[in-house]
């Protein structure tokens, strides 16, 4: 008895392109007149009171006045620029009492969150708070307030990120977010004060290592963001009437 035909082996299937990743999307227009402009308000480029012309805007990076005007409504949203009847786009100042409110909030909510985490922050989280404190001050020779303030709010992140009650982390989220809305850089309007927040950050971070009391580091902590709170409440030219 024959055995029966084998069938015909299937094809192959054939090699697979190599992949490669790809190029991350370029931001739109929009985006991009976004980050120019709200970099420029933020570093203090556009004061308060600025007017945004918005077809020499869009002259200026080659775009027409669509995505310029899609940025500014952006912008408007954050708090960061106001229109005017007959006037067009202003850069808003900072409502001192506003400020005045935010910053009390987050001393509060902030100095908690450290204490609670610094029994938790162990060797390496100390060490790599001191070496954001080093790059703080190595800043202070050629300051560069936006710069200032990233490094700034890496160090308290790191102080805060062990705190072990999510609720109050949030709170602190919460709290830098409220900050940023009402402008990203206190350091802009207060470039004195960042000399004496590197000291303070100096003495927190000898509190923790020393193993004070809760209590203590949470005092420490929300002096210093009432002390910078000082510091622009008697600054010499206030950004705007406090309206409250």
């Amino acid at each position: 008895m024959s055995e029966p035909a084998s069938e015909p082996p299937a094809p192959s299937e054939p090699a697979s392109e190599p992949t490669t990743p790809s190029e991350p999307a370029a931001p739109s227009k929009s985006q991009h007149a976004y980050e120019v402009i709200k970099s420029r308000i933020v570093d203090g480029s556009y004061s308060a009171g600025y007017r945004l012309v918005l077809d020499r805007l869009a002259r200026e990076l080659r775009v027409s006045p669509v995505p310029v005007r899609e940025a500014v409504r952006r912008l408007e949203a954050e708090q960061f620029v106001q229109f005017e009847r007959n006037v067009g786009a202003r850069v808003t100042g900072v409502n001192p009492t506003e400020y005045r409110h935010a910053m009390q909030t987050l001393a509060i909510v902030e100095g908690a969150a450290t204490a609670l985490a610094a029994p938790l922050l162990g060797k390496v989280g100390l060490a790599r708070a001191a070496d954001l404190n080093q790059r703080l001050l190595g800043s202070l020779r050629d300051f560069d307030p936006m710069a200032f303030t990233a490094l700034n709010r890496e160090f308290h992140r790191v102080l805060c990120g062990p705190c072990p009650n999510p609720q109050l982390a949030e709170l602190v989220e919460r709290g830098w977010a409220r900050m940023a809305t009402i402008r990203d850089s206190s350091f802009v309007l207060i470039p004195g004060r960042a000399a004496d927040s590197v000291a303070e950050h100096d003495e927190l971070l000898r509190l923790i290592g020393s193993g004070a009391g809760p209590a203590e580091v949470e005092a420490a902590a929300r002096e210093h963001r009432l002390a910078t709170l000082r510091a622009f409440l008697s600054r010499g030219t206030p950004g705007e009437e406090d309206r409250a």
